[in-house]
């Protein structure tokens, strides 16, 4: 009776070549590459409309600007064909707020202004500020503003905005000079004397050497000096009387 073979040990199997051979999960996990191509195939739509949008808006943006300066240059040409002031009136209701619209009407201010025409020019210069808000001209029509108001009664009012704009330091000299000048030519029409003689010094400091400063010491010298206070004489106290006698004044 034969015996039954035996099984083979482990290590008489045939071996073959493992060194390449790696673990299940390692093999299972995906690569970077694979995670992006994955995410593009699932998100891609939404990235190109995306792109698309940025590109309309930055063409949307450039479009904008060249109709923009288009739109300018186009005001720019209307405002220098405007040579009268009827031309300068439609120019001024046709754009208005925008800036040359706003000289345009301070040129009209200042037409009415020379021509006796004061509260027309003080409606203009009232429409000019809030536009142009700060700057030269914007305080050159402050100024023209205020001495319409002199001429249309309302003298305490401009007299108070010309000293504002001749006090102010952020505004230019010239024209911080010139709204004193004013302060002091109503301040030598009034007969002050002491208020004249502060807007000169105030002059001193602005531009002593300019024409306004000038100006005003001539004025202000056509109006008497103002005199000082007299000083305080200390008060004797407890002093006898001093008796002045006459000669033959004593009795016989």
């Amino acid at each position: 009776m034969s015996t039954p073979a035996t099984p083979s040990s482990p290590s008489s199997r045939p071996t073959g070549d493992d060194r390449n051979l790696v673990p299940v999960e390692a093999a299972a996990a995906p690569t970077f590459e694979d995670k992006l191509e994955l995410f593009w195939k699932k998100n891609r739509t939404v990235i190109y409309g995306i792109c698309l949008v940025v590109v309309l808006a930055i063409i949307g943006r450039g479009a904008w600007q060249y109709l923009s300066r288009q739109k300018e240059r186009d005001v720019q040409k209307a405002y220098a064909a405007a040579t009268s002031n009827e031309q300068l009136k439609t120019f001024a209701a046709a754009h208005r707020g925008h800036a040359l619209a706003a000289i345009a009407e301070l040129r009209l201010a200042d037409e009415a202004f020379a021509a006796g025409k004061s509260a027309e020019a003080l409606a203009g210069y009232d429409k000019v500020i809030p536009v142009l808000k700060d700057g030269p001209l914007a305080t050159r029509a402050r100024i023209g503003r205020a001495i319409a108001q002199v001429q249309t009664g309302k003298r305490a009012e401009a007299i108070k905005d010309l000293k504002q704009l001749a006090e102010d330091a952020k505004a230019p000299k010239p024209l911080r000079a010139e709204a004193a000048y004013h302060v002091t030519s109503l301040a030598v029409e009034d007969r002050d004397a002491a208020e004249a003689q502060k807007m000169v010094e105030l002059l001193n400091q602005i531009d002593p050497m300019g024409a306004w400063s000038q100006r005003a010491v001539m004025l202000r010298a056509t109006l008497p000096a103002t005199a000082p206070a007299p000083a305080a004489t200390p008060e004797k106290k407890d002093e006898p009387a001093v008796q002045v006698k006459l000669p033959g004044a004593e009795k016989k």
